[in-house]
């Protein structure tokens, strides 16, 4: 339970998404803009996350939408390269979500220097994507070859999926800490923006009161007191967009005041 006092200096971190734009091969890849539009983007918001004063950044491929469960090698060369250009700029520290693919992600982090990974990591699900399964063995292996001091944090209620098989939430996170000794669970809404269900985040912080559980969506200005009075600190993306609209950019004043909010609480 002390590893994240330790990586990020705060009780109940604000982990901030930095969402990059649709990459080469992806759907909606602006191709005129290239990638220079997307290293652009990129670090305006990194900067006004930075500037708002959040606890740690997230990079992932948000736009990369629909989701691939086995992302092509493009897609992790291009996010490298997006946060290679933005590292002189990171100020504090930093996990990276190869959307949804937790070895792509771990290669990323490895050659990044990322700290944490969030990924599907365990479990099988019937989802948007199609039947979703995962190697949760081979995947903490590779993290061990490749990042042994790499945390991981388990999405345990994929966005867009449910578990495969009659299960509670509880039963599986007493059973994921039991097999898997993850270093954090992250608890989900439906979607991204989608606020997560606290008597879910209560029921399951009870369940493994030793394991980091972390409110993984749905975060407001409005109920961040509430969530944060329950969980061990939170993953925020589409609240710190202009207007609270996951499409669109950071607004600083809106990370600024949600972050003075969070400091007043710890406080």
């Amino acid at each position: 339970m002390q590893w994240p006092k330790e990586i990020f200096h705060v009780d109940k971190p604000v982990i901030a998404m930095c969402h990059l734009q649709a990459l080469p091969g992806d759907p909606a890849y602006d191709t005129a803009g290239g990638m220079k539009k997307v290293i652009d983007k990129a670090l305006a918001d990194l900067t006004h996350l930075q500037d708002g004063g959040v606890d740690a950044v997230m990079f992932s491929n948000e736009f990369s939408l629909p989701y691939l469960t086995k992302v092509r090698p493009e897609t992790t060369a291009a996010m490298a390269r997006v946060i290679g250009e933005v590292m002189p700029s990171i100020k504090i520290p930093f996990g990276v979500n190869v959307l949804w693919d937790p070895i792509a992600s771990i290669d990323l982090a490895a050659a990044t220097g990322a700290l944490f990974i969030r990924e599907i990591i365990s479990g099988v699900y019937a989802s948007d994507f199609g039947l979703w399964n995962t190697n949760v063995g081979e995947t903490v292996r590779h993290k061990m070859r490749l990042a042994p001091d790499l945390k991981l944090l388990y999405n345990i209620v994929p966005e867009a999926a449910s578990y495969l098989g009659n299960r509670n939430i509880v039963d599986i996170a007493k059973s994921t800490v039991f097999n898997n000794r993850p270093d954090a669970l992250c608890v989900s809404g439906l979607t991204a923006g989608a606020e997560t269900d606290t008597q879910i985040l209560s029921s399951v912080k009870a369940a493994v009161p030793g394991t980091v559980v972390l409110c993984n969506t749905g975060c407001r200005l409005e109920n961040v007191e509430r969530q944060l009075s329950v969980s061990d600190g939170a993953v925020v993306g589409s609240t710190f967009k202009i207007d609270g609209v996951f499409e669109n950019a950071v607004d600083p004043a809106r990370v600024k005041a949600f972050m003075d909010k969070v400091k007043s609480i710890r406080h």
